[in-house]
C-alpha cells in the first residue's frame, strides 16, 4: 500500500532515530532504504538533528507574528529566490533575519523547491581583454589550418614544453586517500599536512610521440635565457635527434608559452641561427599549453603523497610519462 507522507511524518522518523542516538547519516540511510526518493535529503536530516540538538519540542514550523503559519509557501519561495538571485553569496542568517522564517523553513525552500547549492567560485588565472579573446580564437583557427584538424605529418614535428615546481612533498588529494566503509566501520582520520616549502623546478618537453625530456634546474630557482638557451634547449634537441635520427634540425618547430625567458633577444637569436621554426602561443592560455592541460596534472598526480628527497629524485620521479598512458593518448592529445 503506497501511503501519501507528508513533512510532518519525515520529521517525526528523524526524531525517532535522533533518540536511538543515531548519526544523520545512519537515519538518512534508513530513510532512503525505506522510502526510496521520497525521502528527505541529508540536508534536511542535519537540519533537524540541528533543531532537536537547540531543544526543538515540536516536529510543525514554529509560529511566529507577523507570518503564515506554514513558512514554506509560494510567496516565501519567491522572495528567497529574489534574494539569492541579487547576493549570491548571502548567508543563510541574513535570509532567515529578512524574511522571519525558521532555519528548517528555509532549508526546505532552498533544497526542496528551489533545489539550489551553494559552491565556490573556480579560480581562472587571468581575465583576459576582448583582444586577448579574439587573439586565442585566432590562433586556434591557425593551428586547426597549419595542422589540418590534426591529420598533418607536420604534428610528428613538434615539440611543446613548459617549467613547473615540484614539491619534496604534496599530500595526496581527497580522492586518493577515501576508503571504502561498511556501516559498522569507524571513519578514517589524516593528519593534515602541508605542501612542502621545500620545492625543485623541472621543465619538460614532449611531442607526439611521447616523453622527450624533462630537465631540472640545478642550483637556481628560476628560469633564465642563458640557462634556457645553453643548458636546457641543446639536452632536448639531443633527446628530439636521437627520436628523429633522419630528420634535419630545420625541420623541428618549438613551442612554448610567452614566458620572459622564452621571449628574450638570446632566445629569439638561437632559433634564428638554428633554423628552429617557433609556434606562437596566446597571453594567459595555460588551457591551451599540452604541458599544462595534459602532462603536468597526470605527473603530479603519480607523486602527490610521495616524499622526494633531492633533486634528482625530483627527476626520477617525474622524468617519465604515467604508465597507463597509451600511443593513442598522446596522439590525441596533440590533435587536440
Amino acid at each position: 500500500m503506497d501511503l501519501h507522507l507528508e513533512r510532518r511524518d519525515f520529521c517525526a522518523m528523524i526524531f525517532y532515530d535522533f533518540t536511538r542516538k543515531l548519526s544523520p547519516k545512519e537515519s538518512h540511510i534508513q530513510l532512503q532504504d525505506t522510502f526510496g526518493e521520497k525521502s528527505p535529503s541529508l540536508a534536511t536530516v542535519y537540519n533537524w538533528y540541528g533543531e532537536f540538538n537547540r531543544g526543538r519540542k515540536t516536529l510543525s514550523d514554529e509560529m511566529r507574528s507577523g507570518r503564515p503559519a506554514d513558512a514554506v509557501n509560494p510567496e516565501n519561495i519567491q522572495k528567497v529566490k529574489k534574494i539569492i538571485k541579487n547576493e549570491r553569496r548571502i548567508i543563510i542568517d541574513e535570509i532567515m533575519s529578512h524574511l522571519d522564517i525558521s532555519r528548517g523553513s528555509l532549508h526546505a525552500i532552498l533544497h526542496e523547491h528551489l533545489l539550489v547549492r551553494k559552491v565556490a567560485a573556480r579560480w581562472i588565472s587571468h581575465k583576459l581583454s576582448e583582444e586577448q579573446m579574439t587573439t586565442r580564437v585566432d590562433w586556434c583557427k591557425f593551428m586547426i589550418r597549419k595542422f589540418d584538424h590534426g591529420r598533418s605529418k607536420l604534428l610528428n614535428t613538434l615539440i611543446t614544453g613548459d617549467e613547473t615546481w615540484i614539491n619534496q612533498y604534496d599530500p595526496e588529494t581527497k580522492q586518493q586517500s577515501s576508503v571504502w566503509l561498511f556501516p559498522d566501520d569507524d571513519p578514517p582520520q589524516k593528519l593534515r599536512r602541508a605542501r612542502s616549502g621545500n620545492k625543485q623546478m623541472v621543465a619538460s618537453f614532449i611531442s607526439k610521440k611521447g616523453h622527450v625530456a624533462t630537465i631540472p634546474l640545478i642550483e637556481q630557482k628560476t628560469v633564465t635565457a642563458s640557462w634556457y638557451v645553453n643548458i636546457c634547449m641543446p639536452q632536448v634537441i639531443e633527446k628530439w635527434s636521437i627520436l628523429h635520427p633522419k630528420a634535419y634540425l630545420t625541420s623541428l618547430q618549438w613551442h612554448h608559452d610567452n614566458a620572459s625567458a622564452h621571449k628574450a633577444a638570446l632566445t629569439m637569436d638561437f632559433f634564428a641561427e638554428n633554423g628552429i621554426k617557433l609556434i606562437p602561443h596566446p597571453a594567459y592560455s595555460p588551457d591551451l599549453a599540452p604541458c599544462d592541460f595534459f602532462l603536468f596534472p597526470k605527473l603530479k598526480k603519480k607523486i602527490k603523497g610521495v616524499h622526494l628527497d633531492s633533486a634528482e629524485e625530483a627527476k626520477l620521479a617525474y622524468n617519465g610519462p604515467p604508465q597507463d598512458l597509451t600511443k593513442e593518448d598522446w596522439e590525441n592529445c596533440f590533435e587536440s
